[in-house]
């Protein structure tokens, strides 16, 4: 990847965990952990691989995304808002009534495709976007791509499997899952709750294209998601392993920060180191490019 992108990417990710913290923090509730592990993959998704446009957010042709871990909306509220769907102000209204950001994504927000947030039902949702895109492409109309990201703890849910497999059944090539691997979940290690894995084995199983990345490097997000555009007659699931928390030193792969809000002194010193991943990356003020 080239190098001034790559930069670009890590200051878009360090402003969008930054938002992350905000929202959570104002609402004094929410899930900063895995919306931290998910911010570099929907950076990339985002700014450098998507088809979309706040600007004409119903376009017909645009790719979609299902936050299938809809109890993750930080990280996408905050994503939409570096993109330019809302203002970054609205994050500090998050979960307060009559908000335009409430706790789960909702289709009416600019930029949701899906209301999402019952585990199992995004990658439902999703299926259903590809196999429409493909009778549309079939018809001549508008094809597109359907990108879902689901939770690790998320596919203990038995609705995800027939998902897994209506979206082999139907070649569903036009859809990539992305599972969140962070390993932990509300109770705690996936492993030690209801374990998924092999997760690998499972998705081939299905019929399933599986690519492994991590979720924190941009040169293999890049890698992973190009074999996925290669990739024809079976739908891609890409396993991403990630750290839940990624960013803040006292969240990382830490449980108790699944479903959390930071105090004030626990939000100043996530601001604070926050910000100085972002100045360390923005010393040559690339920031305002």
């Amino acid at each position: 990847m080239d190098a001034n992108l790559k930069k670009q990417l890590k200051v878009t990710a360090c402003k969008i965990r930054m938002g992350i913290i905000e929202g959570v923090h104002s609402a004094k509730s929410g899930h900063p952990g895995g919306s931290l592990s998910i911010a570099d993959t929907l950076t990339y998704l985002y700014f450098n691989k998507m088809n979309v446009n706040p600007e004409n957010p119903d376009d017909p042709d645009r790719d979609r995304f299902v936050l299938s871990k809809g109890h993750t909306a930080p990280a996408l509220y905050s994503t939409l808002a570096q993109k330019g769907y809302f203002s970054t102000e609205e994050l500090k209204s998050l979960r307060h009534i009559g908000a335009l950001l409430q706790g789960h994504p909702c289709i009416q927000i600019p930029g949701v495709d899906m209301s999402s947030g019952s585990l199992g039902q995004g990658i439902s949702a999703a299926c259903g976007m590809a196999l429409s895109s493909k009778l549309d492409a079939k018809a001549g109309k508008h094809e597109y791509k359907v990108y879902t990201v689901l939770g690790d703890g998320e596919i203990e849910e038995g609705q995800v499997w027939e998902a897994a497999m209506f979206a082999s059944q139907y070649k569903l090539d036009n859809l990539v899952a992305i599972v969140d691997n962070n390993g932990l979940q509300i109770d705690g290690k996936i492993e030690d709750v209801m374990s998924p894995y092999p997760i690998v084995d499972k998705f081939k199983a299905f019929g399933w294209h599986v690519i492994e990345m991590n979720a924190h490097c941009f040169d293999s997000i890049e890698a992973a998601f190009d074999e996925a555009d290669k990739v024809t007659g079976q739908p891609v699931v890409i396993i991403q392993k990630s750290v839940k928390g990624k960013g803040v030193s006292f969240m990382e792969n830490n449980v108790s920060w699944h479903g959390a809000a930071p105090n004030d002194e626990q939000y100043a010193q996530a601001m604070s180191e926050l910000q100085t991943a972002l100045d360390e990356l923005c010393s040559d003020d690339c920031c305002n490019k």
